[in-house]
């Protein structure tokens, strides 16, 4: 028998416990005996790994990609102007701009194209 340490319960404005999403996600999990023939494969990973490509993409054009961000009026003309440039998707556009400064630096470069590489290679087999 596996045991779990206690959640971090909340109260919610209804006066009931509210239990994180990952201890639902462990106490479910564990209840269940038997695996479905066919898993369907975690929608979050697909999108890590499209965010993941476009932020490749984005550090690949750096210095485009921070021309148009310096030059753009406010923020949703520059999620357009990069989904122009790189041909990204809105949510890669915007997770683009959410990053710092730093994640576009070679050794950021290289740990983002492994974990990506590792992701494909997880969601193929």
């Amino acid at each position: 028998m596996t045991t779990y340490a206690q959640p971090t319960i909340r109260r919610s404005t209804r006066h009931r416990d509210v239990v994180p999403a990952l201890w639902r996600q462990v106490v479910r999990g564990a209840s269940k005996t038997a695996e479905p023939a066919h898993a369907e494969p975690d929608r979050s990973a697909f999108t890590q790994l499209e965010i993941y490509d476009g932020i490749l993409a984005a550090i690949d054009h750096r210095a485009e990609v921070l021309d148009v961000i310096a030059t753009s009026p406010g923020r949703e003309s520059s999620i357009r102007s990069l989904r122009d440039l790189l041909e990204i998707t809105h949510l890669q556009a915007t997770a683009i701009l959410g990053l710092p400064l730093d994640r576009f630096t070679a050794a950021s470069r290289d740990r983002i194209a492994h974990r990506a590489t590792e992701l494909r290679a997880a969601l193929t087999h």
